[in-house]
């Protein structure tokens, strides 16, 4: 497998002969406004600009949005992605709004869509789906601790995770948006993946504390899962995720995590 560092949750996976667009925040740095209510919402997103170019990023198979938070699920994803690419997403709710091209915008917390555009191919993950003999497995996640998720359901909402299993690629597990808990602990027992990506930005909301992983999760996964890789992504690119690559470079070197840990800059690739 191979994959890219576009930017935040944003990659591109080569996987079992399919190339997948993760998660696509496709927008102009700078374009959209801050999440609000989160760290740092003075600060306009993206902060920074798309590490592959717009029109590679979309040369895809299909595209896969875990959940349709603007930093997964953009209006640009949504105007610049052909109208007949395959996209899976994880439920009704969630095929409902793609569907119809549309998108939430972070002007005014609405879904707005796409005038003149309707995506004519997309499809749900539940029922475990195959692609071109990839298998995708819906797994669950938790965007935040127990106590965000009721104090904030209506803002963090649903998420999942997917694995990828293929007769001829390692298995792969996109965690998602999650941190570290029970859903995540039982994918790793589960499905024993041997390459785990992790979105370990440590996005933080003010009083309810991260709802992404943070470098002491990231830990506890290298725990869970002692012979897999990791790789770690959702850095600098929002304004609420809080940690930097160098913060998860010097946790790995000072807990003796070198090379299980790979923590790709926009742009680069990992081959696993």
């Amino acid at each position: 497998m191979k994959i890219t560092q576009v930017r935040n949750a944003t990659l591109l996976l080569e996987y079992g002969g399919q190339r997948f667009l993760i998660d696509p925040m496709l927008a102009e740095q700078g374009s959209m406004p801050g999440f609000a209510g989160t760290v740092n919402s003075h600060i306009r997103n993206p902060t920074v600009a798309l590490g592959v170019p717009l029109d590679e990023a979309i040369d895809v198979d299909a595209v896969i949005v875990t959940h349709v938070h603007t930093d997964h699920w953009d209006q640009a994803a949504a105007e610049n992605i052909p109208a007949d690419k395959p996209l899976f997403v994880q439920h009704g709710a969630d095929k409902a709004l793609v569907k119809q091209a549309g998108y939430v915008s972070l002007e005014d917390g609405r879904a707005h869509t796409v005038e003149g555009k309707a995506f004519s191919d997309v499809r749900v993950l539940t029922g475990n789906p195959e692609f071109n003999g990839v298998k995708l497995r819906k797994v669950p996640g938790q965007h935040g601790s127990d106590t965000a998720l009721q104090f904030a359901y209506d803002g963090l909402l649903e998420v999942c995770g997917i694995v990828f299993t293929h007769p001829e690629e390692k298995t792969l597990y996109l965690a998602g948006d999650t941190v570290w808990n029970e859903y995540v602990a039982a994918n790793i027992s589960t499905y024993r993946p041997d390459v785990i990506i992790l979105n370990a930005g440590d996005a933080q909301i003010p009083g309810l504390g991260n709802i992404i992983m943070s470098a002491e999760e990231v830990g506890q996964v290298c725990a869970a899962a002692p012979e897999a890789i990791i790789v770690a992504t959702h850095f600098e690119a929002v304004n609420h995720a809080v940690a930097t690559r160098e913060d998860l470079r010097n946790y790995v070197t000072d807990h003796k995590l070198t090379g299980r840990v790979l923590i790709p800059d926009d742009g680069e690739a990992c081959v696993l």
